[in-house]
């Protein structure tokens, strides 16, 4: 199964058209958000064509593909608005021997065991790091990348991870896990 991987949207109707077209073009199964979806939050500047409903309008044609865990910026309110769940704050995906933790990242969920993978969004910064005992990744942000890093998005199939620019489909980064 061929699974994409996407992170704080932020509210750009013009990155989440990109990240839709890119779903439709990358043939993927399931789209795993993590969430920051609609709204830009206090620290973050507006992103381009900054528009939750429309933002919203187009997760929603998305909606039977798309698995989401709740990001810091997300509320109750986006329940409103998005025809899928939104509230969870982690989702486990069994991958062979070991399993992948997805959470946003503002909160340190429990730690994966040794071994495990976990993912995150929240820093808009994309990594991939052995850390003591197992594998930290984070696919970046589809539309406030910081540190000069590219708006981005995931990969995962069988067992190879590619992080990929949002406007150009370009693999910038790739790891086996």
């Amino acid at each position: 199964m061929k699974f994409m991987i996407a992170s704080d949207i932020h509210g750009s109707q013009y990155y989440c058209a990109q990240l839709f077209r890119r779903f439709c073009e990358e043939g993927a199964q399931k789209l795993i958000l993590l969430g920051d979806l609609l709204y830009h939050g206090a620290r973050n500047p507006l992103p381009k064509e900054y528009s939750t409903l429309g933002c919203a309008e187009i997760l929603n044609r998305m909606k039977d593909d798309i698995l989401c865990v709740k990001g810091n910026c997300d509320s109750e309110v986006d329940t409103l608005v998005l025809e899928f769940p939104v509230e969870a704050e982690l989702l486990l995906l069994p991958l062979g021997e070991r399993t992948v933790l997805f959470t946003h990242g503002h909160r340190t969920p429990a730690l994966p065991n040794k071994g495990d993978i976990l993912f995150c969004g929240h820093f808009h910064v994309p990594a991939f790091e052995e850390r003591e005992g197992y594998t930290y990744a984070n696919c970046g942000s589809v539309s406030i990348p910081k540190e000069g890093s590219r708006h981005s998005y995931c990969t995962l199939e069988e067992g190879l991870l590619l992080w990929k620019d949002v406007e150009s489909g370009e693999v910038f980064l790739q790891k086996k896990l």
